[in-house]
């Protein structure tokens, strides 16, 4: 099968879930005997030096990095609000990459081009006028979704307002692109139900972001226990906003009951990400190795309170075998269970009780951690998932 995966950023090596994501399938369908091209945005924030490609990335696909400048104009933004289009659409609107997408669509026949996310609707248009291929969009979240719970969030009167605004125009703009491919895929089955509830008519898999069992290997010989983590992109809304609220509302309590207990903070853009220092919390920033680093500590925690799809790192931790404490939204999509294989809390109170149950408890612990690992190897293998995906692809392909 000859696919052709469009990316706004650029996704070795990848450093968060949405590149993570995008990565492993393109690694599965190459293992799977798929002939794949990836035509990506190399964007300021997750600019690459594609020329230094390691040679067994290069051999499963055909890598193609386009330039293209999306950060943030404040005029452009004002402009976009004024004439009520979503900003957050037009920012991965590109001439160059639109140009090299129709050189493409001419050098190359496809039967899968698989649209990675929302940002990537604007060239369907292209798609359809140089190609026969089936365009499908995987949908890794409900964008809209997300801008309005952060929105929700927001205590600020003006930025709630702008953000409010933001999510009307990105709900639009959703829902007025939902049948305009010819299949899509959603990570979870309530996103699923919530994009045939907005109105798609179109033929739906769920797929959820598989995790490459030949990279994630557990290891606990060297792991700190008792130590609480967190790993996330701390220039991602959402991962910033949960974080705030984690040392605000409940590190505190954590702290004061078990004052040697340390709290580490990784993830990429650390210098965005703004806390007052100490008690007993690090700031690790970026990683080379993100397993290392989650083999290395004990309780993972996510705290988020707004997002939609699935949370890549939690699939992760799990297939490390992670002891995960995570708000009920966190873990929104994943067929998990409180007590089993995770452990859930959505209040202050209930967050620390959990946490300070794992550190106190080493047995309690380790089985919710041994329960993660076993149930992360029969829901989000990266194989199984992607020949399901195939197989769909097959039967949609083969009706014409």
């Amino acid at each position: 099968m000859r696919i052709l995966q469009l990316s706004n950023k650029f996704v070795y090596p990848p450093k968060d879930g949405g590149a993570i994501g995008i990565y492993n399938y393109t690694k599965a369908f190459s293992a799977l005997g798929c002939d794949v091209t990836i035509l990506a945005m190399n964007t300021t924030r997750h600019y690459t030096d594609i020329s230094r490609l390691p040679e067994e990335i290069k051999k499963m696909a055909d890598w193609i990095a386009i330039d293209v400048d999306n950060r943030i104009r404040p005029l452009a933004a004002l402009s976009h609000l004024i004439q009520n289009r979503s900003y957050n659409i037009a920012r991965f609107i590109s001439t160059a990459y639109n140009d090299r997408l129709i050189e493409l669509l001419h050098q190359k026949e496809f039967d899968i081009i698989q649209l990675e996310g929302l940002y990537l609707s604007p060239y369907i248009e292209t798609i359809r006028a140089f190609s026969e291929a089936k365009v499908v969009m995987r949908s890794h979240n409900i964008e809209h979704e997300i801008w309005e719970r952060i929105a929700n969030n927001e205590k600020g009167f003006f930025k709630k307002w702008y953000l409010k605004i933001l999510a009307k125009q990105l709900r639009q703009y959703e829902i007025s692109r939902l049948n305009k491919y010819d299949l899509v895929t959603s990570v979870t089955e309530r996103d699923a139900a919530r994009l045939r509830s907005c109105g798609c008519e179109l033929p739906i898999h769920v797929c959820p972001a598989p995790y490459d069992e030949t990279v994630l290997a557990p290891d606990k010989t060297k792991m700190e226990y008792p130590s609480v983590f967190f790993i996330g992109a701390l220039d991602w809304m959402p991962n910033a906003e949960g974080l705030k609220w984690f040392l605000d509302e409940v590190w505190e309590t954590i702290h004061q009951q078990i004052p040697e207990l340390k709290f580490y903070i990784a993830g990429r853009n650390a210098g965005s990400f703004h806390f007052e220092k100490g008690k007993n919390i690090e700031m690790i920033g970026e990683v080379e190795n993100a397993y290392d680093l989650m083999n290395s500590k004990a309780v993972m925690i996510v705290p988020l309170l707004s997002g939609s799809g699935i949370r890549v790192k939690i699939i992760e931790g799990m297939a490390l075998g992670k002891t995960i404490v995570s708000t009920t939204l966190g873990a929104e999509g994943i067929p998990c269970k409180d007590g089993q294989n995770i452990l859930i809390a959505d209040t202050p109170e209930a967050f620390a009780e959990k946490i300070i149950k794992c550190v106190k408890e080493r047995i309690f612990f380790s089985i919710i951690g041994d329960n993660a690992l076993q149930f992360a190897k029969r829901q989000f293998s990266s194989h199984e998932v992607t020949a399901k995906l195939l197989e769909f692809y097959k039967k949609h392909i083969s009706l014409d």
